[in-house]
């Protein structure tokens, strides 16, 4: 593969999305704490406490996608300033991180939306509990199939009307 200076410059695009992305959620997610950091001092209430835990996560989590597609944007620009001085083997070996850490920053925005969906759960759970069923089941990405027993007990049907 030839390794031009144009194509470390096509890493710069995504990165520069991953971070705009990141850096809203990122946003989002810090004023949801601080929101929530009000209402558990007015009501302390161990949902408000989950649900902080599991925010801190996912913070910790963007700062660390961020910080690898930052790294990787700067391998990028090593990479070109490298290919301009005709160290091929260096660049290849720059490029080759770039990307490394390109892959690894999106597999942890995957992890990231996983412990997204752990928040919907724990926000949810208070319904559940009110209405006596699990009826937001689409949420648990690992749930199993309810045997037809667990379904019929969680989800009755309505009574014939023959």
């Amino acid at each position: 593969m030839e390794l031009t200076l144009s194509t470390p410059a096509l890493l710069f695009s995504t990165v520069s999305l991953l971070m705009i992305a990141f850096t809203n959620r990122f946003l989002a997610i810090a004023n949801l704490i601080r929101d929530l950091h009000k209402q558990f001092q007015q009501n302390p209430d161990g949902i408000v406490v989950a649900q902080i835990k599991n925010l801190h996560m996912r913070l910790r989590l963007i700062r660390t996608i961020q910080g690898l597609a930052v790294l990787s944007l700067l391998l990028s620009a090593v990479c070109m300033l490298v290919l301009l001085q005709e160290h091929m083997l260096t660049a290849r070996v720059l490029f080759i991180g770039a990307l490394i850490l390109q892959i690894t920053a999106l597999a942890l925005s995957f992890l990231e939306i996983s412990v997204s969906i752990k928040a919907l759960q724990i926000e949810l759970r208070d319904m559940e509990e009110t209405i006596g069923r699990r009826s937001f089941e689409f949420f648990n990405i690992l749930a199993k199939s309810d045997s037809p027993a667990a379904s019929e007990k969680n989800n009755p049907a309505p009574p014939n009307k023959n």
